[in-house]
């Protein structure tokens, strides 16, 4: 299980970042909110960085992210490594983040998406376990090896 969860958002996902806080608490998750603190237009990459970051340096931690798509966050927080982020729309694709592929970042779009909706898909989630089956571990290795020959590369 996942001992603490890191937000963040640009600002077009500030809104939805603050009722997923709203609802963590409820929940009694502990979280760190990596920002932004307002609706004032930032760049979605300094807030991907910050929260994958915390997430690559905690084991057993997990990240939400949001912003306008979900993509740009997606593409910016899977820079780092180690790092397993999803872009997260329905119930299935939340699910089979976590079991299939062991997400541990959520990526959200903050714009045309009802609040009740990106509750629902974050509460599926947080509450799903890795399959640890044979051939999601391998696929993963896989990755694992694939990035750190490939960072290893880089001056």
């Amino acid at each position: 299980m996942f001992m603490k969860i890191f937000i963040g958002a640009d600002h077009a996902g500030f809104k939805l970042k603050e009722d997923i806080i709203k609802y963590l608490k409820t929940l009694k998750i502990s979280f760190d909110d990596l920002g932004t603190s307002s609706d004032e237009r930032v760049d979605y990459p300094d807030f991907a960085f910050k929260v994958a970051g915390a997430v690559a340096k905690n084991k057993n931690a997990r990240g939400i992210l949001i912003c306008g798509t979900g993509t740009g966050m997606v593409i910016a927080a899977n820079k780092v490594r180690g790092i397993r982020a999803a872009l997260i729309y329905d119930d299935y694709t939340a699910r089979m983040a976590r079991e299939h592929n062991d997400a541990n970042i959520a990526c959200l779009r903050g714009r045309k998406f009802p609040v009740k909706k990106a509750l629902k898909i974050l509460k599926v989630w947080l509450k799903t376990s890795f399959s640890r089956e044979l051939r999601h571990k391998q696929r993963l290795e896989k990755v694992s090896k694939y990035e750190e020959k490939f960072h290893a590369c880089l001056p």
